[in-house]
């Protein structure tokens, strides 16, 4: 199973979304992370932590609140911003990173 650390070391930008079952603004994120990967397709990794989860990963990066956006590329943090972003913003986020 791949660790957090192997999932960000890639070249492909990867979006992370720290989230929580019970928070309204994470569920108000999943069609605009939708959005985003039909617009980038495999040109970006997205992917969804559940912080109640993984407490020990949101401690390890500080998140806190949810949700937290962050963009990772070649293992280092581009990109971090707590609250809800639409999807233009995101899209525009990742190809500046890319």
């Amino acid at each position: 199973m791949a660790t957090f650390k192997d999932v960000i070391a890639g070249e492909k930008p990867v979006l992370i979304d720290f989230s929580a079952e019970w928070c309204g603004p994470c569920k108000m994120m999943v069609p605009i992370l939708d959005q985003v990967k039909d617009e980038l397709g495999d040109d970006v990794k997205i992917i969804k932590i559940d912080v109640d989860k993984n407490q020990q990963l949101a401690s390890a990066y500080d998140v806190k609140g949810v949700p937290t956006l962050m963009i990772f590329k070649d293992g280092s943090l581009k990109w971090r911003e707590s609250g809800v972003r639409q999807a233009t913003e995101l899209v525009e986020l990742i190809k500046s990173k890319s």
